[in-house]
């Protein structure tokens, strides 16, 4: 994508349609989503959702893959005790969703399954079902981390935020 496209898109997409895309009401519902799925797996899921980028952000060439590390890095999803934090990561204003996984994670669940569940979610967004999609989203991360990671009881719980974090 050209960056002159992408410095429109951030300037004028985005960040008002955080809120109608993102009510309280699903914000509450991600939460008990990311919270309940915790408690069958040893992974952490940690939501991460941003209206758009600063204009000098997109000239220096940041991009959604890179900004989503850089959250990673933010969020401390890299610093769970088993290396096993997904973080999902929103850019509103480009229409793009990374998951990233920690090392432990990538170790297990392979690239190509990150992209479908990234891929059914911008399909659910471009039918305006941001729920379905989100909701979906976790559900299939938590079912990754339930068959790689299943829960033994006395393992730590919440290392990460389960409320989707704003950007």
């Amino acid at each position: 994508m050209a960056r002159t496209q992408r410095l429109l898109m951030n300037l004028f997409d985005g960040w008002f349609q955080l809120r109608r895309r993102f009510p309280k009401s699903l914000l509450d519902q991600m939460t008990t989503t990311i919270r309940q799925g915790e408690q069958a797996h040893r992974g952490e899921v940690c939501f991460a959702i941003e209206s758009r980028l600063t204009p000098g952000a997109v000239l220096s060439g940041l991009d959604a893959d890179h900004r989503a590390r850089q959250v990673f890095a933010q969020l401390h999803v890299w610093d769970t005790q088993h290396n096993n934090g997904v973080l999902f990561y929103i850019l509103m204003a480009e229409h793009r969703v990374v998951i990233l996984a920690d090392r432990g994670v990538a170790a297990m669940v392979t690239q190509s399954e990150w992209d479908g569940i990234r891929d059914r979610m911008l399909a659910s967004f471009a039918r305006g079902d941001w729920r379905k999609g989100c909701l979906e989203g976790i559900g299939e991360a938590h079912a990754l981390l339930e068959h790689h990671f299943p829960g033994h009881g006395d393992e730590p719980r919440d290392e990460l935020p389960d409320r989707p974090v704003i950007l």
